[in-house]
């Protein structure tokens, strides 16, 4: 059981990844960008779960300084996951 909430502020990433993704908040839209980054169930919970690992993955390919990072990628996961964390019920927040 995990406290989506409670991860996401614990997160440490460079500061200017986390301010490109807050930027990119305002123009997240659930339905189009969802079905880019995830296939499957758009229900809150699942999202967030299969956002934090894919988040997960992206930290881990950066720091190994990998050919394959894509920066851009990591800024629309951190968008969807930042947004779909707030959608998440106060109550049902640990999954």
């Amino acid at each position: 059981m995990s406290d989506f909430r409670a991860l996401l502020s614990t997160l440490r990433r460079p500061r200017l990844l986390i301010r490109a993704a807050h930027c990119g908040m305002l123009d997240y839209h659930r339905e189009r960008d969802l079905k880019r980054l995830l296939k499957g169930s758009l229900s809150p919970e699942h999202v967030v779960g299969h956002l934090m690992e894919e988040e997960e993955r992206l930290e881990a390919t950066r720091r190994a300084g990998a050919l394959g990072y894509s920066v851009a990628r990591h800024i629309e996961v951190l968008i969807a996951l930042m947004v779909e964390v707030r959608l998440l019920p106060r109550n049902s927040a640990a999954i």
